[in-house]
């Protein structure tokens, strides 16, 4: 059976608009954030989505209800794409910790797993909910599959799914609302596309 996974970042969130570290955090849209869950919407259409999931952070869900509203579907919360949390450092402006931390958060960019963050979730638990996530997300009978989360959770289906290893995570980059579609098909994932954002030309 032939899987099309869409991965949805969510819309932009008052916290990404200042630049604060989110995480386990959470903070509303921005309106900017309304405007492009709505258009995003509209460019997952004709997709053929029969079934979402979200994370259950309200920056992520309320982008997952506006796209819900307009493909006329539920959405399903599952707490294992929530983001990863990255500990003491969320709530701090990113920015201003690189220029404080700028060598510890430069290694963690480079590779969490040889170098986390000071009381950051654990990895190896990190990977296995997304894992479990994942394995479960293939057992489903849908075969066009929607799921809003974030950066971090998104990344790590990505690495996962392609065998990369979550060394890599943030060696991938995806924008709010940006659009990755992975296909799974003869028990092998391919990359489609990666952070498209096509939808956002008008802004």
């Amino acid at each position: 059976m032939v899987k099309n996974l869409y991965l949805l970042r969510h819309a932009q969130s008052e916290y990404n608009e200042k630049g604060i570290f989110q995480g386990r955090l959470d903070s509303d849209l921005t309106p900017l954030g309304f405007v492009q869950a709505r258009l995003v919407a509209q460019e997952l259409s004709d997709k053929g989505i029969e079934i979402i999931y979200s994370s259950p952070q309200r920056r992520a869900y309320k982008t997952a209800l506006t796209v819900a509203d307009v493909l006329g579907l539920e959405v399903i919360v599952d707490e294992r794409i929530r983001e990863m949390s990255f500990g003491e450092y969320e709530g701090r402006h990113f920015w201003r910790l690189m220029e404080e931390e700028g060598e510890l958060l430069r290694a963690w960019l480079s590779n969490p797993v040889k170098n986390p963050l000071p009381t950051q979730e654990d990895m190896e638990s990190f990977k296995n909910r997304v894992e479990s996530f994942l394995r479960d997300i293939l057992q489903e009978r849908h075969t066009s599959i929607l799921i809003v989360a974030h950066g971090g959770t998104l990344h790590a289906i990505v690495c996962l799914s392609l065998g990369l290893g979550l060394e890599n995570l943030w060696n991938i980059h995806m924008d709010n609302t940006g659009i990755t579609q992975l296909r799974y098909k003869a028990g092998r994932f391919e990359l489609k596309h990666l952070n498209r954002l096509c939808h956002m030309k008008g802004l």
